[in-house]
């Protein structure tokens, strides 16, 4: 096990040692392999995610999928903990003034349309199936538009009196299955209808994000939602997110409720890949053992290793920041106590260890660096 502080960031953040690697380019003109022109760009460097980030069942899902996608492997990693903490539902929790459940909401942000950010989805969904085909079947959806439309998917039951009868009577069974994995492939256009007037989407989001209660107070059709488990995945291009994502979405706590994953194509197939049917069952089998693990375990608390390595990493991760770069940034402790929730549950294990922080912190040091690549340059 790597010592408790392996993953701790420095004091600033000029500090982060980032390694990068060039992407892969197609092969050289004149090879046996292509026919590519020989005038083509050198690629520009790439950030690797620490190797630490690839922990247990996630990393292993990655490495199996990985050589036969051109999707990034950071963007794979990241979807597949959002379902997981989804599909699990709000029983497990990390208990911390507040309680800290597992939906999480990511922004997988294409360096260009050619991210290959929608195909990395898919292979999540198809392991995530196998441990709940209600839940790939019925609690994913898209078309955030407005927050009315976002309770109605997790609405309480509705009930109102009948003078007749005298008595109450349900008028609305609600919905039982209070998760809802939200998936927009075309998240800009999610975060255009936040600009208009009146709309009530954003709030609602950062709501649903925090676990609390979700309302509207119209007077002839009210909607709640009590208990909902709500997590959000958004593919979005580079250039979009800096063209939609408003400065009031940063200063208002919607962008730092969201980890922003930048992506791009990691290799070129010309062929379909070629996955192993057998590894993917055994994946989907361990994915869905760890579900039902998690169903039942309640409260999950940390080791004394763990709980000496977090009072150091806290103490950076809740310092003052300033600028866009801070308020984009504002929740970081929250979002690595629900990253770490997740790699310990997918371990089936009731207690986060130093391996589940030094996992969590390499996830969200990969996606600060990304918020500064976002931010920094920001139009």
């Amino acid at each position: 096990m790597p010592p408790a502080q392996s993953a701790l960031p420095s004091s600033a953040a000029e500090d982060f040692e980032i390694t990068e690697f060039p992407a892969e380019a197609p092969p050289a003109p004149g090879s046996s392999r292509s026919h590519a022109p020989a005038n083509l760009p050198e690629p520009e460097p790439w950030p690797v995610m620490d190797k630490a980030a690839y922990h247990g069942l996630a990393g292993d899902f990655v490495g199996t999928v990985g050589p036969h996608t051109e999707s990034d492997p950071a963007g794979l990693l990241i979807q597949f903990l959002v379902a997981f903490g989804n599909i699990v539902g709000n029983l497990p929790y990390y208990l911390v003034e507040a309680d800290r459940h597992a939906n999480l909401f990511t922004a997988v942000v294409g360096n260009s349309s050619r991210g290959r950010k929608g195909t990395s989805w898919g292979h999540v969904r198809a392991i995530a199936r196998v441990a709940d085909a209600l839940w790939s079947d019925a609690r994913n959806a898209s078309g955030l538009s407005s927050g009315e439309g976002l309770i109605n998917q997790v609405r309480d039951e509705k009930v109102e009196w009948d003078k007749k009868e005298e008595c109450e009577l349900i008028v609305d069974p609600g919905v039982a299955d209070k998760r809802l994995m939200v998936i927009e492939a075309e998240f800009a256009g999610a975060l255009s209808v936040m600009e208009r007037h009146g709309n009530n989407l954003s709030p609602n989001i950062r709501n649903a994000w925090d676990g609390s209660i979700l309302q509207t107070m119209t007077k002839n059709s009210p909607l709640k939602a009590t208990g909902a488990h709500i997590s959000i995945i958004g593919h979005i291009t580079k250039d979009e997110l800096r063209s939609r994502l408003t400065r009031t979405d940063i200063a208002n706590g919607f962008a730092n409720r969201f980890l922003f994953c930048v992506t791009k194509r990691s290799k070129f197939l010309a062929h379909d890949g070629n996955l192993d049917n057998v590894a993917m069952a055994k994946l989907g089998e361990r994915f869905a053992a760890a579900v039902d693990f998690s169903r039942r375990v309640g409260r999950v608390k940390m080791t004394n290793e763990a709980a000496s390595a977090w009072e150091k990493a806290y103490a950076y991760l809740s310092a003052e920041r300033v600028g866009l770069l801070g308020a984009v940034t504002a929740r970081a402790e929250a979002q690595v106590i629900r990253l770490a929730l997740i790699f310990t549950l997918l371990d089936s294990k009731d207690a986060i260890d130093t391996d589940h922080l030094d996992a969590a912190m390499a996830v969200w040091v990969r996606t600060f660096h990304d918020n500064y690549e976002i931010v920094i340059r920001w139009p």
